[in-house]
């Protein structure tokens, strides 16, 4: 970038990281949802209400379940895989 030219972040809104269903893939990065960047704004809009975010997280679990067996019921989504994308990331660090 050259010195004179503008900063492109500094006008471009940033996009919230929110899934595409029925794929739970980020509709951003194109990432498993919740991506990293999503995740760090979960953090930020629950820093207070861990049990909400605990609860948000697990009805987004049982949604991404259900979709994504509905998606490929033959090979489903394996369970402790979900949990660890969905709400092992999200325990606190003195339960991990």
């Amino acid at each position: 970038m050259s010195p004179t030219a503008p900063d492109d972040r500094a006008t471009t809104p940033c996009r919230p990281h929110l899934p595409l269903r029925p794929l739970w893939l980020c509709r951003v990065c194109a990432a498993p949802w919740p991506c990293p960047v999503a995740r760090l704004s979960l953090r930020q809009e629950y820093a207070h209400d861990q049990a909400g975010l605990s609860v948000y997280l697990c009805t987004v679990l049982l949604d991404a379940a259900a979709d994504l067996y509905r998606l490929n019921p033959h090979d489903g989504p394996d369970p402790a895989a979900l949990f660890a994308r969905f709400l092992g990331w999200a325990r606190p660090r003195h339960l991990r």
